[in-house]
């Protein structure tokens, strides 16, 4: 999908009011964009640089602009809860996420971390997602074609992971799961020597179960446990301070590195 140039047909697009509000809409040729009672048309939308300046019907102002991964997310049409951007940023960094690598996800939801594991194997890598509802998969098949274009390096298995995980010499598996302890045996044969699991999980007493079943299972090593707290700032005139509410816990993220079995 196109990251550069004037905004085109069909694209994604953030506008941006006065009060800081964002609007995801989608730039379809023949229809109007309504926000907060005031109409949009798309025509005079198409062509313009990103950052625009425009003006509802209402002559309400708004900036126009492509969304990066961290508002697109949050916006995602969905039914199941969104793992947030700031997990998304450590799952990437810390389940190191390179292009080319092989990555297998089980627990797709609405497609926010498949989004994100696209975007970060690029072309000539590849990302397995196993997502044992069907209208998970549908909602997030969707919402990849809308908000990520064209993947073919993408393949979506409508399965429960624990009885079918079939891959083997897996670069990444990541489980979005409430018992991911159930995939610990499976999931040490799918990695290659050095791959990465990566759990997130909300509540601790499920981390610690995942956590003995990684160490009493002898294929893992390097086992961490971390969460991230996210806390925005208001900065207005002489008022600095930390905004009312913050993006506290919410989930716990577990690695653990795959080793060569010594017995």
């Amino acid at each position: 999908m196109t990251r550069r140039g004037p905004l085109g047909e069909g694209e994604p697009v953030i506008f941006y009011d006065r009060k800081e509000r964002e609007y995801l809409k989608r730039l379809e040729p023949g229809k109007r964009i309504s926000i907060r009672g005031g109409r949009l048309l798309v025509e005079e939308i198409i062509g313009k640089e990103e950052g625009s300046l425009i003006r509802s019907s209402l002559n309400e102002p708004f900036f126009v602009f492509r969304p990066t991964l961290a508002q697109l997310i949050p916006n995602l049409p969905r039914k199941a809860q969104v793992i947030y951007p700031k997990d998304i940023a450590l799952v990437l960094v810390w389940g190191d996420i390179f292009p080319g690598a092989r990555v297998v996800e089980a627990g797709v939801g609405p497609g926010a971390l498949t989004l994100a594991l696209l975007r970060a194997v690029g072309p000539d890598g590849s990302v397995t997602s196993y997502e044992i509802r069907e209208d998970f998969a549908r909602m997030a098949s969707e919402n990849i074609s809308r908000f990520y274009g064209p993947a073919p390096h993408w393949h979506l298995k409508v399965d429960d992971v624990a009885l079918h995980l079939e891959e083997t010499e897996v670069d990444r598996i990541l489980l979005d799961l409430p018992e991911p302890w159930q995939l610990t045996e499976k999931a040490c044969t799918a990695l290659r020597p050095g791959g990465v699991l990566l759990s997130y999980l909300p509540t601790v007493l499920q981390v610690k179960t995942l956590v003995d079943s990684l160490k009493q299972n002898g294929g893992f090593a390097c086992i961490e446990t971390m969460e991230s707290l996210v806390r925005f700032w208001h900065i207005k005139e002489l008022s600095v301070r930390p905004q009312h509410r913050m993006v506290a816990h919410t989930g716990f993220i577990t690695l653990a590195r795959r080793v060569v079995r010594t017995d």
